[in-house]
């Protein structure tokens, strides 16, 4: 079987009319299963989420292929003083499209233009379940550095996770 080739991926801002795309990953509980959510029940949670998460975070976008919203990706900034030097990094892709490159080329378009776009970053985080190696392996072709690992770092559905703790820094060089 040919693979499909994803040639025309991009990042923009989701709008309330991606509903549908939205809701094809938010119900899909192969996506929620390492998220702190649980897979959306109803559109109007999907429309609420978007209304009030998505469109006033000050970094969130969808993940596009053919401008069609499949996934999304975030910059969370901390707000305290001294931690306004680092984010952190998530992102969800809908099943279908996992295994394609399509999340590494998403978090490496990030990455690539993160600290241009907000220049008092100097620190990228992510964290990832020890178990969730795939999207581990998303971080480090994207150029994260694996620093460890969290010990009971959060709950995440009732049961406390160990977490790896990644970081990309403004000065490592580009991939």
């Amino acid at each position: 079987m040919e693979e499909e080739s994803f040639t025309d991926i991009s990042l923009r801002p989701l709008d309330l009319l991606d509903i549908d795309a939205f809701m094809e990953w938010a119900v899909d509980d192969k996506v929620a299963h390492f998220c702190t959510w649980e897979p959306y029940t109803s559109k109007e949670d999907g429309i609420n989420f978007i209304r009030n998460i998505a469109l006033p975070h000050q970094w969130f976008r969808a993940i596009c292929i053919d401008n069609r919203p499949i996934g999304s990706i975030t910059v969370t900034l901390n707000s305290g003083s001294g931690d306004r030097c680092r984010g952190e990094l998530g992102y969800v892709l809908a099943s279908k499209y996992w295994g394609k490159g399509i999340g590494t080329q998403a978090v490496k378009m990030v990455a690539e233009t993160i600290f241009d776009e907000l220049p008092h970053l100097e620190r990228l985080e992510a964290l990832e379940d020890v178990e969730n190696v795939a999207s581990q392996r998303v971080l480090e072709k994207a150029g994260f550095k694996r620093e460890g690992v969290l010990r009971k770092y959060m709950i995440i559905k009732g049961s406390t996770r160990d977490m790896v703790i990644f970081s990309l820094l403004s000065t490592d060089s580009k991939t």
